[in-house]
């Protein structure tokens, strides 16, 4: 119903930024809260942040103060800046929504952040 598609991950060295983008297309709805997630070699999968459809916005604790949600719904994305990067956000990013903002997937971008 729904599909999303990641880009904006690359290599980048610590300090520095990037901004992911997460497009959607299909049955999405402005209700729908949506998430970015990332997963490291060995690691589980761990929600990053979140925004809702009136957005509301969530940040695990790691990266607060260094990396911004948004959305345009006009556009159907939702964005991920990430600033001052660190070797510890080196992980393929996903972006989920849906009603309980997982049903749905993308296929995932690789964050590479160099020492």
């Amino acid at each position: 119903q729904v599909q999303l598609v990641e880009s904006g991950g690359g290599l980048v060295q610590v300090g520095g930024s990037l901004r992911l983008s997460c497009a959607a297309s299909g049955r999405t709805s402005t209700t729908y809260a949506t998430g970015w997630f990332r997963q490291a070699p060995g690691k589980e999968r761990e929600i990053v942040a979140s925004i809702s459809g009136i957005g509301t916005t969530f940040y695990t604790a790691s990266v607060k103060g260094r990396f911004t949600i948004s959305r345009d719904n006009a556009k159907n994305t939702v964005w991920l800046q990430m600033n001052s990067l660190t070797p510890e956000d080196t992980a393929v990013y996903y972006c989920g929504t849906g009603p309980s903002g997982r049903e749905y997937w993308g296929q995932g971008t690789q964050v590479t952040v160099s020492s």
